[in-house]
């Protein structure tokens, strides 16, 4: 156990917010560069972003999903890339701690270690001696460049006559192949490489059935003992995504509301677009999106915190539910962009202006099937219905 008390919600959320003005200054050379700044990288990794998830054993700050969810909502403040990074790299860094002991022990002798991964199980795997060989690829790999460790899904065929199985995986990044293709409209300091394993073998141990992930199975004892090692996997992934999509409204109202003063509204009567009635329903209209927002970011991580310190299972429609939620923080965060990014008038469309990233990045985010809206929202009205669901992500 830490020698030390570990942080509190409060003072994370501070580190975070205090990281914003860097996070702002290092946006656009992330996004030249379609990947974080090693500046932006050490600046999380001294705030103890990447600790978030870790056991306490480890020099983690074993941290629930709401304080995920309040400060990815600060870093989204500042850059949607950074605070999508951080975010993603929490939710395989809890699935590291599905692992044995000695898998754990591997992974987190890294300080500040990074662990990128997926959910697509784009490639296949074979049993050999002493655990198996992958061969396959993975797009959309956020963080890649900055990663130690990636988290893989490959099918599994047991060769024993049983049917194929996902099989979840912990491979270093040293073992891959890197493209680098990120060439993209929003979220581009993301970096969301392709990687590729060419007979990559991974040790036994290194491996587990996906489906004992997905239901938030741990084979460690010691986690099995740790509230937030207790969850299903995709409630725990969508909770710690919706804070970008939240930081970003934020971030968007906040440039609109430091824009206005001074500004006017061509060819109007309007010599102060702070006078004018249009504006005032524009921003009280955004501003109860964003609100409307932050209330189902707030049940999606109160949920899961709550239920995995009760230990009590899941019920269908709460899952469904779960997956609801995220998709309506994105469309709702979307929503109040598009409002203030209407209001902010003809000279928003230049590149430099901070609300033109943010339409981008909020696009490219409602395109992630665990968070897309419509997909969402159909799902947890099939299950309203009385319908199986037609998907094992849930």
């Amino acid at each position: 156990m830490p020698s030390t008390p570990l942080p509190t919600r409060a003072q994370l959320v501070e580190r975070a917010a205090g990281l914003v003005p860097l996070l702002r200054s290092n946006a656009a050379k992330a996004a030249e560069d379609r990947r974080l700044t090693e500046e932006t990288i050490d600046a999380l990794a001294d705030a103890g972003i990447f600790k978030l998830r870790v056991p306490a054993r480890f020099g983690g700050y074993e941290a629930d999903t709401t304080t995920l969810m309040e400060v990815a909502a600060q870093l989204g403040r500042g850059d949607g890339s950074a605070s999508w990074v951080a975010s993603v790299y929490s939710i395989p860094g809890w699935m590291v701690c599905m692992f044995p002991e000695e898998v754990q022990e591997e992974v987190f002798a890294t300080p500040n270690v990074r662990v990128c991964g997926t959910l697509s199980p784009t490639a296949f795997a074979k049993t050999v001696s002493g655990g198996y060989v992958v061969n396959g690829k993975w797009s959309f790999i956020s963080g890649a460049p900055h990663a130690h460790w990636q988290e893989i899904i490959a099918i599994l065929d047991p060769g024993d006559g049983s049917e194929p199985y996902p099989l979840m995986a912990l491979v270093p990044m040293a073992d891959l192949q890197v493209v680098d293709d990120w060439f993209a409209t929003g979220l581009k300091g993301s970096g969301s490489l392709t990687t590729i394993a060419q007979d990559v073998f991974v040790p036994a141990e290194r491996a587990l059935p996906m489906p004992t992930v997905v239901q938030g199975n741990t084979v460690s004892e010691r986690n099995a003992r740790i509230p937030i090692y207790r969850a299903p996997l995709v409630p725990v992934s969508g909770a710690c995504t919706v804070g970008t999509l939240l930081g970003l409204a934020r971030a968007a109202k906040e440039n609109f509301l430091e824009w206005l003063p001074g500004r006017r509204i061509a060819y109007t009567a309007y010599s102060k677009q702070s006078d004018a009635a249009v504006t005032h329903l524009q921003v009280a209209e955004a501003s109860q999106k964003i609100d409307q927002a932050e209330f189902h970011a707030r049940r999606i991580t109160s949920t899961v915190d709550r239920k995995a310190v009760e230990g009590v299972p899941w019920t269908l429609v709460e899952r469904a539910r779960n997956r609801a939620d995220v998709g309506e923080v994105c469309k709702l965060a979307k929503e109040a962009v598009d409002i203030l990014a209407a209001g902010a008038g003809g000279a928003s469309i230049y590149q430099h202006v901070p609300i033109q990233g943010i339409l981008h990045d909020l696009q490219a985010a409602s395109l992630h099937a665990l968070i897309n809206p419509t997909t969402a929202a159909e799902l947890y009205g099939r299950i309203l219905c009385g319908l199986e669901p037609d998907t094992a992500y849930i």
